[in-house]
């Protein structure tokens, strides 16, 4: 099973890669960025955003002269001990935990990013500070992250490994090489793995970004993920 799902893993391919499915997924799942960006450059000349979790490769979606054109610059928001890179081009890097961003004034930015994060901050309690980060530090902001609900584990690519016992998925992980995953040395390294994502349902979400519209990325007619969308009102006021 961990085989066949490797192989149409690779047949998606790299998301940055025009050819490949899960391009043609992002290009669908940003449209909303993308016309907060519009809207946002339109008022103002100009865009600000804070990508929290995030990378430069994830901005190769992003079409190259949309970024130029609306004069958009980007933070780039890892934890300490990460060693971004120098700041370049549009991106500006900052070390930081997600969960506590005090460095930042409130709406400091016009548009708060985040993509598959947030199912890797820990327990529910840092979900909850990592969740109001977010929406007091932009007006706009676009949250996504996958489905709990979904059947293939978004992160090792595995059908149902979610939905087993913990107990279960460490030991799988001791014995065998699954998905993405090598084989664990230990019970440590196995847990490790096992608790490095806590994917949400849907009613998590909405009560982790109550002031949002939570859209429903599909694959199939499942509902793969959600993204959390706060959009401005008419005054785009953040950031500025």
């Amino acid at each position: 099973m961990a085989d066949q799902t490797q192989r149409e893993h690779r047949r998606m391919g790299r998301f940055e890669d025009p050819r490949s499915l899960r391009h043609g997924w992002r290009l669908r799942r940003i449209k909303p960025l993308i016309e907060m960006i519009e809207s946002v450059h339109a008022q103002k000349g100009r865009v600000s955003v804070i990508d929290v979790g995030g990378t430069a490769r994830y901005w190769k979606i992003v079409p190259r002269d949309l970024l130029q054109r609306c004069k958009v610059t980007i933070t780039i928001v890892n934890l300490p001990g990460s060693q971004p890179p120098a700041d370049h081009d549009v991106f500006k890097y900052v070390a930081a935990d997600g969960c506590d961003l005090n460095g930042f004034a409130d709406q400091s930015f016009d548009i708060a990013h985040s993509n598959s994060v947030i199912e890797h901050v820990g327990d529910w309690s840092r979900m909850k500070a990592f969740a109001a980060e977010i929406r007091r530090l932009a007006r706009q902001y676009f949250v996504q992250t996958p489905n709990y609900w979904f059947p293939v584990e978004p992160h090792g690519m595995v059908a149902f490994f979610h939905w087993f016992p913990r107990p279960l998925r460490v030991w799988l992980l001791l014995h065998f090489k699954v998905g993405n995953w090598g084989r664990s040395d230990s019970v440590d390294s196995a847990m490790l793995v096992v608790e490095s994502a806590r994917l949400l349902n849907r009613s998590m979400i909405e009560a982790l970004f109550p002031d949002s519209l939570v859209l429903v990325e599909r694959v199939l007619l499942l509902p793969k993920s959600f993204i959390a969308v706060r959009r401005g009102r008419d005054g785009l006021e953040a950031g500025a």
